[in-house]
């Protein structure tokens, strides 16, 4: 962060200061985790019913924190006194944005693929300059304006991800850190159940175009109708990337090699160049054009911009991170989450990696559906099958109609189970998997990465399947 004093931390916050020197400054990160508040940190402290970070506000001080924002007195710590701190914390991000003229701010958001493409795109900007960009999908009312406050008079790039739970979401975190450059991927059916209907999630998503300035950029993914159309929303230039005939930036003769890694033909207005992809799925095709398109509006050339592609890797886990095992095993983690988009894509990577080997696919339960929750479990077991999937495993009760999706579809080759939990999940693919064998891990946020783990594990102790 920006070195600030009390007495300005104060007031861009709208709070007091309490047995605070006003001339202090603050040199260090804001954390809200107390073990990271050393020297010239402003430790944020929250209530909670559980752990209390008022509690922690003495330690985090004697650790070197210069204060403590927080909304109740803590005896003989110096305070900055607010009536939320969460509300807080966003104006204090908004007021370090706000002194940064140098920085661009790159949003974006979308039904599935968010992290990964923020990776991409914070890959590519890191060429540029100076970036920042969140850990992991770090995206809420929390992590959005942390990972803002990282942002220092050095920082060129701010790359955030943008999570939403309803509509009026990703507009709030676009008044906390306004983005002057929106890249939107994909309206699909994940957290339907507290959107209410697609046209909710379209809504919702639109609102990060809605909030650019009229000489800001709206990268549009002109794949997807609904993100088409929201070039309708904004007073910003639109730039439209996918395969589309229509778009910007697009690729052309996508082809897959036996890994499940894309090669194509990249078209931009000033030329073609052929990018070779070192990520897994087909998918990734469109995530690393989304990246392309903001990377060259940023002024990378074309040459430079095909080449990075292609060294472009995963930085946050479990998602479509394969490894293969000395007993010819490949492994592909997909368990930070599902839905049905994100395991359809994933299914289909899964099918287009099997050689002479089986296809194996442990899928969990997918949350946040709402009345599309049995209908979307149907589906992936029905495309499960007739992507020609050998074994399907499916991890627990909630997950049942995948397993029902799949032995409906007649002629089917293959076999599925319903599994009680991950232990069994585990314990069957010991017994029968075999060289050669291709298998993916996937599901919402209920363990499903422990089998992912242990077949890792195994692979690390040499407990060879048979």
């Amino acid at each position: 962060m920006i070195p600030l004093t009390l007495a300005e931390v104060a007031e861009a916050v709208g709070g007091r200061l309490v047995a605070a020197d006003p001339a202090a400054r603050v040199t260090g990160p804001v954390e809200f985790d107390s073990r990271k508040a050393g020297p010239g940190a402003l430790f944020v402290a929250f209530p909670g019913e559980k752990v209390d970070g008022h509690d922690y506000a003495a330690g985090a001080v004697a650790a070197g924190a210069v204060a403590v924002l927080g909304t109740r007195e803590v005896p003989g710590v110096p305070m900055v006194l607010v009536g939320d701190a969460l509300d807080a914390m966003g104006r204090l991000a908004r007021a370090v944005v706000d002194r940064l003229p140098a920085l661009t701010v790159i949003g974006l958001t979308g039904s599935s693929g968010k992290t990964t493409t923020k990776d991409l795109i914070a890959q590519l900007t890191a060429r540029l300059g100076p970036t920042v960009a969140p850990p992991g999908s770090f995206n809420n009312e929390l992590g959005h304006p942390w990972t803002a406050l990282q942002a220092d008079a050095d920082t060129r790039f701010l790359v955030l991800e943008k999570g939403a739970r309803g509509v009026g979401h990703v507009r709030y975190l676009c008044e906390v850190v306004p983005p002057r450059i929106s890249v939107v991927l994909n309206v699909g059916v994940a957290h339907l159940g507290e959107f209410g209907s697609v046209e909710n999630i379209a809504l919702a998503k639109g609102e990060l175009v809605e909030s650019l300035p009229a000489d800001g950029l709206a990268v549009l993914n002109a794949d997807d109708p609904l993100v088409d159309a929201m070039a309708a929303r904004t007073a910003a230039r639109v730039v439209r990337y996918g395969e589309a005939a229509h778009a910007d930036v697009r690729a052309v003769d996508v082809t897959l090699d036996g890994r499940g890694r894309a090669a194509y033909t990249l078209v931009t207005p000033e030329g073609n160049a052929a990018v070779r992809l070192g990520l897994t799925g087909r998918h990734q095709v469109s995530n690393s054009l989304a990246a392309a398109a903001v990377a060259r509006e940023l002024g990378m050339p074309l040459g430079e911009l095909a080449a990075a592609l292609g060294e472009l890797g995963l930085v946050s886990t479990r998602r479509m991170d394969v490894f293969e095992r000395p007993d010819g095993v490949t492994v592909i983690d997909d368990s930070y989450n599902a839905n049905p988009a994100s395991t359809a894509v994933a299914l289909r990577a899964l099918a287009g990696m099997r050689g002479a080997g089986r296809a194996v696919a442990v899928l969990g339960y997918m949350a946040e559906l709402g009345e599309y929750e049995r209908q979307g479990h149907l589906e992936v077991g029905r495309l499960a099958a007739e992507l020609g999937v050998d074994r399907l495993l499916v991890v627990g009760e909630p997950a049942a109609p995948i397993h029902e999706g799949a032995t409906a579809v007649e002629d089917w080759g293959g076999k599925s189970v319903l599994l009680t939990d991950q232990a069994a999940a585990v314990e069957v693919l010991r017994s029968e998997l075999r060289a050669g064998d291709v298998v993916l891990v996937k599901g919402s946020r209920y363990r499903t990465w422990e089998v992912a783990d242990a077949l890792r594990a195994d692979a690390t102790d040499g407990g060879a399947a048979a």
